[in-house]
């Protein structure tokens, strides 16, 4: 009788949701050839294939379709087993304050495992954009803060790990006498990113799109209105994106703060700070 393994299926499930090998490598802490030999034996002890290729992306087949919600269940089920015989008891509220393009990449897998290990943790998860988080994160509106920082060196919200910022969608819009963006409202860091970027590159552009939550802009893209600017990690699957091509300069890096209310110092707080650094960090 085969056994499959567990890691393998984490594995699996990470590259579904994060949208890559390379990605799904970074939050596990393994190197792309690592997370491709995971798949590998996987499909091995399985006797199928479980991805094909679509254009440049690797993408679950029908046999890794049906495999994915069964992962899930056996990962869900492994984890509670562990909690239950080895993790202490951990009770409470945390408000936790993202941008929104964390909730719909980076954070839903995070916090499905964080409440799966302490189901007696409530989570009250409120999206907001980087500059108002960081400006409340001292008041009593959230207890922990995920937000962008752009002082990697910032004392006051200590980056605890760097992104690099790309240019997003259909890039060959950048070929037109004006760019085409496709944006966060004013306030956002990653529009003015790339505003400032074309300013220096001497390039025109013009904001064809304005929308706070990332599936308008999300969809907006694949409509082909323009491009926009994310941080690598946040990056949907379905969407292209290259650090900077012949037609767009490179953006640089983005620095990652996570930052605990000091007013507030509970176990509970404490312990998903601790998950949300070891997962990304």
């Amino acid at each position: 009788m085969k056994n499959l393994s567990i890691d393998g299926l984490r594995t699996l499930v990470t590259v579904v949701e994060v949208g890559g090998f390379a990605k799904a490598g970074e939050l596990l802490g393994l190197s792309q050839p690592a997370v491709s030999l995971q798949i590998k034996r996987l499909e091995e002890q399985l006797g199928c294939k479980l991805f094909k290729k679509q254009g440049q992306r690797q993408v679950l087949n029908q046999y890794g379709e049906l495999l994915l919600p069964q992962a899930k269940q056996m990962l869900q089920f492994n984890d509670g087993i562990i909690q239950q015989f080895t993790s202490e008891s951990v009770t409470g509220r945390v408000r936790l304050g993202i941008p929104s393009e964390f909730a719909a990449r980076i954070l839903p897998a995070i916090i499905g495992d964080f409440v799966s290990l302490y189901p007696d943790v409530a989570l009250e998860v409120k999206s907001r954009l980087s500059k108002h988080l960081l400006s409340v994160s001292r008041q009593d509106q959230f207890d922990l803060v995920l937000a962008l920082n752009e002082d990697l060196n910032s004392s006051n919200y200590p980056v605890f790990m760097q992104d690099q910022l790309v240019w997003v969608g259909d890039l060959s819009l950048a070929q037109q006498q004006i760019v085409t963006l496709v944006t966060a409202p004013e306030g956002c860091i990653y529009r003015r990113r790339a505003i400032e970027a074309l300013q220096q590159a001497g390039l025109q552009y013009r904001i064809v799109y304005s929308n706070a939550d990332l599936t308008g802009l999300t969809a907006a893209l694949k409509e082909g209105l323009g491009i926009t600017v994310l941080a690598k990690s946040t990056v949907p699957a379905t969407l292209s994106y290259q650090a900077q091509t012949a037609f767009l300069p490179e953006l640089g890096q983005i620095g990652i703060s996570l930052v605990k209310n000091t007013q507030e110092s509970a176990h509970a707080v404490n312990k998903l700070a601790e998950f949300i650094a070891l997962r990304l960090g």
